[in-house]
Order: C-alpha cells, then sequence, then structure tokens
C-alpha cells in the first residue's frame, strides 16, 4: 500500500512518527489523504489547570475543518509532519480495538471528566468514512455514572442523537457546537471547511429537541474579528433560541504553529490587523489584561441578556431515579469553567 514516506526515510524515525509514516493510505481525496494509525491509547490524561476535564479523547488525529487559528495543529509535529498544513491534509483514523478501550476506560474514576474533541473534531468529515468516533460512543453507552463531554463545529453530531441520548440517561453528557460567528462569509475564511454556522445552530435545536443537553461555544474569540457585542449577542440569541443551555467563549491563544498559518491569513485578507496581531503576540501565545477581561464582560452581559448558564449545568440521569444520592458523576466537577 501507499505510505507517508519511502522507506528509508521511515528508518530514522522512532515512536508515533515511526508508525505515521509506515500508515497505510486508506482513501485519498482532491486535497486530504486519509491514513489509519496503529493506537497505543485511546483515552489521554490532561493535567492542565486552564480546563475542567482530567481525560481527553481525540478519535482522529489531524482535523481537515482548516480552521486558521487551530492550536492542535503542533500534535502534528510529533509525527514529524512540521509545515503546519499537513494537520489539515493528512488526516489518522485510529485503528479501532474495543476490548483496548475498554480497559482504559476501566482504570478512569468514574467521578473524572472526559472530554471528546479537545485536540480534533470528532465529527470531522473523516467520521462519515470510517465511524471511529460512533464506535466510541457505542461502547460509552453501555457505562454507567460516567461524566463526559463532546464538542464539535459539525452537524453530524446529530447522526448519533438516539446514541448520546441513551448515554445521558444513565452518565452526565455535555454537547457543545462551537460557532465563532453567524457572519457567513468571515466563517468560510476562518474555518473554511467546517460546517456553515446557521447549520450547527440547527443541529443544537435537533440535539436538545431529542432531550440531549447542549449548549454554544463562541470560540476562539478573534480581536477586531468577531468580538463585537452587536455579533455575540446575535449568536447568544440564536443559541437561545435552538435551546442551548450555556453560552461560552474565550479569546484566541496563537502557538507557534498556529501563528505560522495564522499570520500569513492575516496579511491576505485582512492586513491592517496582522501587525498589530505580530506585535500583541510576539511574546507569549495568550493575550492579558484587560481585553480578555473586556471580552469576559461582553459574554456575561450577552448571557443575562438571554438567559443562558456559564456552563451547562449538572442534572440527574434519567437511569438513576430511585437511586440513593449518588456522587460518581458529582464527586469532582473539575477545576474551572469550560
Amino acid at each position: 500500500m501507499d505510505t507517508l514516506f519511502p522507506l528509508p526515510e521511515q528508518t530514522r524515525l522512532v515512536g508515533i512518527a515511526r508508525a505515521a509514516a509506515g500508515s497505510p493510505v486508506l482513501e485519498a481525496k482532491r486535497r486530504v489523504d486519509y491514513l489509519e494509525l496503529p493506537t497505543r491509547r485511546y483515552i489521554t490524561k490532561c493535567d492542565s489547570e486552564r480546563v475542567p476535564f482530567q481525560w481527553t479523547i481525540n478519535p482522529y488525529r489531524g482535523c481537515e475543518f482548516g480552521c486558521k487559528y487551530c492550536y492542535a495543529r503542533y500534535t502534528h509535529e510529533f509525527m514529524e509532519l512540521r509545515d503546519g498544513l499537513s494537520f489539515e491534509t493528512r488526516i489518522f483514523a485510529k485503528q479501532w480495538d474495543p476490548r483496548a478501550f475498554a480497559q482504559e476506560l476501566r482504570r478512569i474514576p468514574r467521578n473524572h471528566w472526559i472530554a471528546i474533541g479537545t485536540a480534533t473534531d470528532p465529527y470531522q468529515p473523516a467520521e462519515r468514512r470510517f465511524g471511529v468516533t460512533r464506535r466510541m460512543l457505542e461502547a460509552l453507552a453501555r457505562e454507567r455514572g460516567r461524566r463526559l463531554s463532546i464538542t464539535t463545529k459539525s452537524d453530524l453530531m446529530t447522526r448519533d442523537a438516539d446514541l448520546l441520548r441513551t448515554i445521558s440517561a444513565s452518565n452526565v453528557l455535555h454537547a457543545a457546537l462551537t460557532i465563532t460567528t453567524l457572519d457567513e462569509e468571515l466563517a468560510r475564511l476562518i474555518e473554511p471547511y467546517a460546517t456553515r454556522p446557521a447549520l450547527r445552530i440547527k443541529a443544537v435545536e435537533t440535539l436538545t429537541k431529542a432531550g440531549i443537553r447542549a449548549g454554544v461555544v463562541a470560540s476562539p474569540i478573534l480581536p477586531l474579528l468577531n468580538d463585537g457585542e452587536s455579533g455575540l449577542d446575535e449568536l447568544a440569541r440564536a443559541a437561545a433560541g435552538a435551546g442551548a443551555l450555556y453560552f461560552g467563549g474565550h479569546v484566541v491563544f496563537l502557538k507557534p504553529c498556529a501563528r505560522q498559518v495564522f499570520f500569513p491569513f492575516l496579511e491576505r485578507h485582512y492586513p491592517r490587523l496582522a501587525g498589530r496581531y505580530r506585535e500583541r503576540f510576539a511574546r507569549s501565545s495568550y493575550l492579558r489584561g484587560a481585553y480578555p477581561e473586556t471580552v469576559e464582560r461582553r459574554i456575561e452581559a450577552v448571557r443575562r441578556r438571554y438567559g443562558l448558564g456559564r456552563r451547562i449545568p449538572d442534572y440527574r440521569p434519567e437511569a438513576w431515579e430511585g437511586e440513593e444520592q449518588r456522587e460518581l458523576a458529582f464527586g469532582e466537577p473539575g477545576r474551572a469553567d469550560p
């Protein structure tokens, strides 16, 4: 079968880089190659104080949505793919082993939060072909007392509404649609291959009508692009109308791997902003001070305006009714707001 590199190059690689280099091409499209990657583990420990969950699941490596600001591009560097663009054109589907997944799951305390879709989108187009996310959800549907969340930019999540409903009946499950803006033109520029914003709003409505607790995340907030209160107000209003329970968002952070894609994008489409971004992110990947505080006040204002929560509230799953108060999914809700 075709491989990513010819054999001489592979001999100089080790670990996951060597495995990636030897991965067979499962399918190729005009701009994307799909490959299969041997998987050592499916569930990864997360020790960051910036997020509320303790474990992460990413069914795929790489994401073809091509979001210009994506912080996760660095993950392809572990496979010695360092050009920044391979992240969105070489998509690795993780080989599925249900027994290995179940073994990993048994080692995780039930009161720990497991987040699906933290680095790559679990419902990107590869999912239609390979169904790794669906298989993971089928395994989670047999669980009880877990605390789970799943985040996507795709309306494909609605395909699994029945399965998500089953999971939410025995576990605490929160679903989130990431929608950076309702401006179709801006969305197409910054997220060129992601699902249209209007379809994501429709997906929120479909999920909530199916009894799944869902919210909207307006992330990332990009200075002078989607940070105006009028745009945030429009998005929050649409989220509330679709039945969302919460509305959140955070200011963009730009790791070096993201800057090598995002800065040239700005110079091409928003040249008046390119210099300002370069200056602000010259010393750190994160913006601090008055600006993030101003954005948080704007988000809080629109939350209050439309009766949206800061985060999806916990709930008692249907399957627990009639039982004594359980602590499984509520033992330690996390270290920070999502």
